[in-house]
């Protein structure tokens, strides 16, 4: 069914915030999907760019546009349907030394990325070319897209078990709009640094952040465990405002990798779980706990089968204890 969406409402109001400010432009990379599917598309002729490229240069593009004196929400909506959604926006926007404003029309489309909304196609349609409108070409997109002509993508997939953990703040936005965008921005990436300690201590690979949440990989669940203990005792054991929670879910098998980044149904289940939870906890599967079977240090209460969005059937998860 498709429903109106006030979660990817704020996530693209968040996008046009940066747009907006210019700061922390190094930060859009990280609402955009993955895939090599992933598309950015403007109305200048050949502006039509794919995959990789985008991400690596989508702050550089962004960054050669000098910061507008108006920025105007005319009309906002956005939409969801399952693990899809779609926003669609009107800007008025005028830039310094011209005379009028301008009406970008943008379009995100947005997929499910484990527990995050990921944009996997923008399209941005103004009646002007950008050479026009703002007084200079982008180029930083094409220029890598030029590069990767000569040199090649480097297509390397890999697969082997593992288990997955993610991380999750929960009530991340109220207390983002709280604190404001440069308080927030320094308190998470510290979260990060303490996180990303703690997993590589434990034998894991912090792969990527996500919005205010992590992914991360280990060879074993045992250390996956250990850390996922340690994070939360640190989290806990913070004397300083503000305060926050976060949730872990944790989920075992094998998995995808490609150009470092991981895939695969057991990844998606791994986010599923931790949506299921609530700050403070760790939720596991039952594969993750059975292969701790015997192991002494480490203690689980059942729970009701959950079901979990977009994975069919029941599924049985532990909570981990850890504030014994």
């Amino acid at each position: 069914m498709i429903h109106s969406s006030p979660e990817l409402l704020a996530v693209s109001r968040r996008w046009y915030e940066i747009l907006r400010t210019k700061k922390n432009t190094e930060e859009l990379r990280n609402f955009l999907s993955k895939a090599e599917e992933l598309r950015f598309v403007g109305t200048g002729e050949g502006e039509y760019w794919r995959g990789q490229a985008v991400r690596d240069g989508v702050s550089g593009f962004f960054a050669e546009i000098p910061a507008p004196v108006v920025f105007e929400e005319i009309e906002a909506e956005a939409f969801e349907n399952g693990e899809t959604g779609w926003s669609s926006f009107v800007h008025k926007i005028q830039f310094v030394g011209f005379d009028e404003a301008v009406f970008y029309r943008t379009v995100l489309i947005f997929v499910l990325e484990g527990a995050a909304w990921k944009i996997v196609n923008r399209h941005a349609s103004v009646p002007t070319p950008n050479i026009e409108l703002v007084g200079k070409e982008q180029l930083a997109i094409q220029k890598l897209i030029d590069a990767a002509r000569d040199e090649g993508p480097e297509l390397t997939q890999t697969e082997g078990l593992a288990s997955v953990l993610f991380t999750d703040v929960e009530g991340s936005t109220a207390l983002a709009e709280a604190l404001g965008d440069q308080r927030w921005s320094v308190l998470i990436e510290n979260h990060f640094r303490v996180l990303s300690a703690i997993i590589e201590k434990h034998h894991g690979q912090f792969v990527k952040s996500l919005g205010d949440g992590t992914l991360s990989v280990f060879p074993s669940a045992k250390e996956a465990l250990a850390a996922a203990i340690k994070i939360q005792k640190a989290i806990a054991s913070v004397s300083e405002e503000p305060f926050f929670g976060i949730r872990i879910g944790i989920h075992t098998g094998d998995v995808v990798q490609s150009r470092g980044d991981f895939f695969g149904t057991v990844v998606n289940k791994a986010s599923r779980i931790t949506t299921a939870g609530v700050a403070g906890e760790i939720l596991v599967s039952d594969v993750t706990r059975a292969m701790v079977a015997g192991q002494t240090g480490f203690s689980f209460s059942g729970l009701e089968p959950r079901l979990l969005k977009g994975l069919r059937g029941h599924h049985v998860l532990y909570r981990l204890q850890w504030n014994n």
